[in-house]
């Protein structure tokens, strides 16, 4: 018995050794087909994260399986445990299989993750049940989204275009029971199709992405050989497997999990420890653009009412016209478009026609899209009207010229973060930085100098330098930087706010620290009607503006840095009291110094009236109004009798007047007519054009900012690289002189080429002008672009001037330009009246010369109406800073 159980084990161990090595023969025969190398014997570290949530849960047993299959190591982390960048891993891949639900804090996590290195493959409906603001992110994130699913398998093939090495492989193509997947971003390829109409994408890659049109491991949507293909294929493309070296992601956790369960104990552990219960928030902004947005939800079948329908054909509408300005800017500019009939004729074989024809049938397309989505909704089919409209949007988005430049001289600013100076590490790093805006033609920067109540610089005035800055001055190397690039370098500063939550996490210090100012002068606070120092649901900390300390305080540090740096600019920011609503009883301002000073006006402590009392409540928002007031008048008094020729400029909120005054306190078009900032930014954030337009519209057309500049700010995160294109094309079709961009930190590599394709600097031509330093020599400048497309348009046959006043309007226009052109060589009083009277002269007459015209492209006119009406302002701007 003995000798047969030894012959029955030696007969499993030979049965065992065969099936090895026919395992390992099937292996690389897998291999051999797919033409990818495996990864190397000797790399033993993991090169994938992937993702387990409820979502994917009951398909987990087909995800890992083919994982295994792949013999890819891996570890697995639960997407409950994702808090923070850090816990999505040092692997340099993450995987999201089939992941449908993500919160703001793991998509918030991931970006920041992406930004460090890591790199993300995608299947499935990713984040198809996720907000708005997360399906928002991920788009950008993956350069586009699940559409919608296909009614039966289709043959997967690779896309007909010039095809990547990484993906010839014949084990990619197959049958597949997946969806279509849109892109919306300039960057994102379509790397593989459906063997259906039209050929939608399959497979969309970007350079940090691959999004899998199909839910991955699961036996009845692909075969697993297909599923193991693409799988290996985008990690030698993301993660260079073959290599053998595996890269690391800057500060994520090296933790790894080999299983669910392992995972799921974390979690458990992670959640007996202390919690921290503040959940900070972006005040009202994120609030602000949630109210506005035009959310078009694919695949919804829900009533769309008359109004809705009205804002979605009015959105195509003027997306339509934005094309075309576009379109006639860049052609203009380059010279290289020709649209009359004659020379159509001539070019017929030629790309430029052939690109023209192109666009024109594009639009024509377009235009009867948008003329039959009344009928879709008359007819309720809501869900086919909604599909039209997001189709022809993201045909639109594909026709702007992004390969050309177009852009005038303007203001191209951008936020220049502490989360970005503080990765940046030193001059060297920062330097980098200030060579990526450059080359994408920002020629401003706000550079955070102030934040949370720390200098970014070393300060004799400041308790505390940012601790996260170690043995250099950032600021020091900005201006030295930006000025060696010919750009302005403004120091933003946080007035105000004088602490934040959410860096005492980063620093790990106590979540209610107030910041090293209160902290040392506790005296100097504001508190809410109970009684705290942070307001309920914020995060922020105020200094009390009624405070004289306070006050003499923020003087003195700005005037250190106006004078202790060449800062070309100092812009204020959380110039106000914290958010506040008067109906659910949530009210600010009750320092110290403030209830003291309203006691003696009044004879009555603030903390002891209600909104109830109406003319006592008005005199107190009143009294609260004027302590930012006369801040604002005491930080450009001082400021400028140190260095006149400052620019001071202001961060605010776009709420309407009266709104803002109540909740906020901050009364900036009394600011800016008194002469005591000389640029306005309405943070008018918005995740689509239209919403955009609906809060930068009423403070574009205001007559009560006097002759400040206003721009726009335009906030990058989640919002898609056309979109970011879409909204400043808005803006230069606006009587407005620039944007400014939120923030550096989410400046990507894909923003990056179009900027420099469209508006970076060009080599062998002047710098130049900017509307904030040379006001009369970019009036000059925008006027002759004006007149390049006149002539462009008249050239083509397109201009319908009457006989009777070509001679007129070319005589004008000739003046108009000699006034601003003398203007600009050298200024003086005489020559800015004499251009004055001829821009109004122009300008009353414009209209009647453009009759015709209006008839036929009425938004067109209306963009050079605006365009004149910049000018105007650039020289009333001109004036009043000349007087300085």
């Amino acid at each position: 018995m003995k000798h047969q159980g030894k012959s029955i084990k030696k007969s499993k161990v030979n049965k065992l050794k065969k099936i090895g090595l026919l395992i390992l023969q099937v292996k690389l025969l897998l291999f051999c087909s797919l033409k990818i190398l495996p990864v190397k014997a000797t790399t033993s570290e993991p090169v994938l994260s992937i993702i387990y949530t409820q979502t994917n849960a009951n398909q987990w047993t087909g995800i890992t399986n083919r994982l295994q299959a792949t013999g890819v190591k891996y570890c697995v982390i639960s997407l409950d445990n994702i808090k923070s960048a850090a816990d999505l891993g040092d692997r340099p891949v993450v995987f999201l299989p089939n992941v449908e639900n993500l919160t703001p804090t793991v998509a918030i996590a991931l970006e920041e993750w992406m930004s460090k290195g890591g790199r993300l493959i995608a299947s499935g409906a990713v984040g198809s049940l996720s907000t708005p603001g997360v399906r928002q992110l991920l788009q950008t994130l993956l350069g586009g989204y699940w559409g919608f699913s296909l009614e039966s398998p289709q043959n997967l093939q690779l896309a007909p275009a010039k095809t990547q090495a990484w993906v010839s492989q014949n084990s990619l193509i197959g049958k597949v029971h997946g969806g279509v997947v849109v892109p919306n971003n300039v960057a994102a390829r379509a790397v593989a199709v459906w063997d259906a109409k039209d050929r939608p994408a399959a497979v969309l890659t970007t350079e940090r992405s691959t999004l899998l049109g199909w839910r991955w491991g699961v036996d009845t949507v692909s075969p697993s050989k297909i599923d193991a293909a693409w799988l290996q294929a985008a990690l030698n493309r993301h993660a260079d497997i073959s290599s053998g070296y595996i890269a690391k992601v800057a500060g994520g956790s090296p933790n790894c999990y080999t299983s669910v369960e392992a995972a799921s104990k974390d979690r458990d552990n992670t959640a007996t420890a202390p919690a921290n219960t503040f959940q900070p928030s972006d005040e009202a902004i994120d609030q602000l653009q949630q109210a506005v947005n035009l959310k078009v939800e694919p695949n919804s079948n829900a009533p769309i009412s008359h109004n809705e329908a009205i804002a979605l054909q009015q959105q195509l509408e003027n997306l339509i016209n934005r094309v075309e300005s576009a379109n006639l800017a860049a052609a203009a500019y380059n010279g290289d478009f020709q649209a009359t009939k004659e020379r159509q004729a001539q070019l017929a074989s030629t790309k430029t026609n052939t690109a023209l024809l192109d666009l024109n049938q594009s639009l024509t397309q377009v235009r009867a899209t948008a003329k039959n989505l009344p009928q879709l909704i008359a007819n309720k089919q809501y869900a086919q009207a909604r599909s039209s409209w997001l189709q022809a949007k993201a045909a639109l988005w594909q026709l702007f010229p992004l390969d050309r430049r177009l852009a005038q001289p303007e203001i191209r600013a951008i936020w220049l973060d502490r989360g970005t100076i503080v990765r940046a590490r030193s001059e060297k790093g920062l330097a980098q930085i200030f060579d990526r805006l450059a080359q994408a033609g920002i020629n401003t920067v706000f550079f955070e100098t102030v934040n949370a109540g720390y200098t970014i610089y070393p300060s004799h005035v400041a308790p505390q330098q940012n601790p996260l800055i170690r043995g250099w001055d950032p600021l020091a190397a900005a201006v030295k930087l930006a000025h060696e690039r010919n750009m302005e370098l403004h120091a933003w500063v946080w007035t105000f706010a004088a602490g934040n939550q959410r860096h005492n996490q980063i620093l790990n210090i106590k979540p209610d620290y107030p910041g090293p100012i209160l902290d040392a002068f506790p005296d100097w606070a504001g508190y809410d009607q109970r009684g705290q120092m942070i307001p309920l649901g914020q995060g922020k900390p105020f200094l009390d503006p009624a405070n004289p300390q306070a006050r003499q305080y923020l003087l003195r540090l700005y005037e250190e840095i106006v004078t202790r740096y060449k800062v070309d600019g100092l812009q204020l920011d959380y110039i106000r009291y914290p958010f506040q609503d008067e109906a659910a009883g949530r009210t600010y301002g009750y320092g110290q110094a403030a209830r003291r000073q309203f006691q003696q006006l009044t004879g009555v402590d603030p903390v002891n009236i209600s909104p109830s009392q109406k003319e006592l409540w008005q005199k107190w928002t009143q009294f609260r109004t004027e302590q930012v007031n006369s801040f604002v008048a005491q930080v450009s008094q001082q400021l400028r009798s140190k260095r006149s020729n400052l620019i001071l400029s202001a961060a605010v909120f776009p709420l309407k007047e009266q709104e803002r005054i109540q909740k906020i306190q901050q009364h900036w078009e009394v600011w800016a007519k008194r002469g005591d900032v000389d640029l306005i930014i309405p943070m008018t954030y918005a995740q689509d054009t239209f919403s955009f337009e609906r809060l930068a519209q009423p403070w574009i057309a205001s007559s009560k900012i006097g002759s400040a500049l206003l721009v726009p700010g335009i906030r990058l995160l989640s919002l898609p690289t056309i979109g970011t294109f879409d909204q400043i094309q808005l803006v230069r079709d606006l009587p407005i002189s620039g944007y400014a961009l939120f923030a550096a930190e989410n400046f990507h590599n894909d923003l990056q080429k179009v900027f420099s394709r469209t508006q970076g600097r060009e080599k062998a031509t002047p710098i130049e002008p900017t509307p904030l330093r040379q006001p009369f020599q970019t009036a000059a400048a925008r006027y002759a672009v004006l007149l390049g497309e006149w002539k462009f348009v008249r050239q083509n046959r397109q201009l319908r001037l009457p006989a009777t006043v070509i001679s007129e309007f070319n005589t004008q226009a000739e003046v108009l330009q000699d006034a601003l052109n003398q203007l600009a060589a050298k200024p003086n009083t005489s020559k800015l009246q004499a251009a004055k009277a001829s821009i109004v002269r122009f300008q009353s007459q414009f209209r009647t010369w453009m009759r015709l015209q209006a008839l036929d492209n009425p938004y067109q006119v209306r963009v050079w109406e605006n365009r004149l009406a910049t000018i105007e302002r650039l020289l009333r701007y001109g004036e009043r800073t000349a007087e300085r």
